[in-house]
């Protein structure tokens, strides 16, 4: 079951009902990074709609922005660049939400969302409390954070930016659109890069370097332009992802010793 909210009231009444029938839930941002199982998930999945206090987006004195967890970091991204706002140039190109952008400590092109993260304000797994809490107290790391394991869903965040020239921001976000589409397979439906990057390698060459580009499962693939990345060339099944997943995930272990860590959540 799928359940979109639009405030945060709505969303501490969900969480509550759903834990005091003893279902389970979890919240979807955009989707981006989020591959479902074929046998699906059995529970509720929540959403927080972009509609109403999710989606607002505001300045605040000193270089401040506060946002609603389900702005789009595109959006986002466009909104600070108005404001001639800089340091969420990274961002620009990453397709998700901010919730998700914070949940998993995103980043691309050198920046994380803990170079501009102050506070988050965030609710409860059992809708029950609300509170604050600062980028410190969410231990971000490598696509990670505090929030995996004590279940606060984010609703809003605040960033810390800086002035800037908005010519000079808008030639980094076209550069790194730029990049972005000419070395990445956006043309093709994914769920972004597959794999975390293991310490000391770039999971993209040890795929390649183990002769898996191009190696397909089904209707997914490893990508021919971006080894780091599977995509579904048409008609893939989350089964043929995963299978693919661990094909590539045993080969590269075989041939460099290195395990492969999926940066996809797989649900179910």
């Amino acid at each position: 079951m799928l359940v979109s909210v639009s405030t945060e009231d709505a969303l501490r009444q969900v969480l509550t009902d759903v834990a005091d029938a003893g279902v389970k839930a979890m919240l979807l941002g955009n989707g981006s990074n989020t591959l479902f199982r074929d046998s699906g998930y059995d529970g509720v999945v929540i959403r927080l709609s972009p509609e109403g206090g999710f989606g607002r987006m505001a300045r605040e004195e000193g270089g401040k922005v506060r946002c609603g967890a389900a702005v789009l970091l595109s959006t986002l991204a466009k909104y600070i660049l108005s404001e001639s706002l800089t340091g969420f140039e990274f961002a620009s190109g990453i397709p998700g939400s901010l919730g998700g952008a914070v949940f998993m400590n995103a980043g691309a092109y050198g920046g994380e969302m803990k170079d501009v993260l102050v506070a988050v304000r965030a609710v409860s797994p059992d809708g029950g409390q609300v509170r604050e809490f600062s980028a410190g107290e969410l231990a971000l790391g490598y696509r990670r954070s505090a929030l995996a394991e004590n279940g606060y869903i984010v609703t809003e965040a605040v960033l810390q930016l800086s002035p800037g020239d908005p010519e000079e921001i808008a030639s980094r976000m076209r550069e790194l659109a730029e990049k972005r589409n000419s070395k990445q397979p956006v043309q093709y439906p994914s769920a972004g890069s597959t794999f975390k990057r293991p310490e000391g390698y770039f999971a993209g060459k040890l795929i390649e370097d183990a002769g898996l580009k191009g190696v397909s499962v089904g209707g997914a693939q490893v990508s021919v332009l971006h080894s780091g990345f599977i995509i579904n060339t048409g008609g893939a099944t989350a089964t043929d992802i995963l299978d693919l997943i661990a094909l590539v995930q045993n080969t590269v272990y075989d041939k460099f010793g290195v395990k492969l860590e999926p940066e996809v959540r797989i649900i179910g």
